[in-house]
């Protein structure tokens, strides 16, 4: 029931911006990179499920490109700002683009 009412439901920004400094974290702790690999991806696909679900699909493919672009965006500005400002940027700006597209509308 909460499903369908939307009671419950993470917002596709946090689980996008949880999916990239989870995914570094899980990384970096670990020190296994596929594992923190497995994190992002598995973030990606449920941040795309909802964005679809909320936006469409064209707004999910661009929502999906920009989380995808974010993840590799971050290693080189990681070199400049360190690692976890990086990480916690671009979650941030995926998170806001995230909100702008398909969150504020549910």
């Amino acid at each position: 029931m909460a499903e369908r009412s939307g009671v419950g439901r993470v917002p596709g920004s946090v689980i996008a911006a949880g999916g990239l400094v989870g995914g570094y974290g899980v990384a970096r702790w670990t020190k296994k990179r596929p594992l923190g690999g497995v994190v992002l991806a598995v973030a990606g696909a449920a941040a795309a499920q909802q964005w679809r679900q909320r936006a469409g699909g064209k707004a999910a493919g661009a929502l999906t490109a920009a989380y995808v672009a974010a993840f590799a965006g971050s290693h080189p500005l990681a070199k400049k700002v360190g690692a976890w400002p990086s990480v916690f940027g671009v979650a941030g700006a995926v998170a806001l683009a995230s909100w702008a597209v398909a969150d504020r509308k549910g």
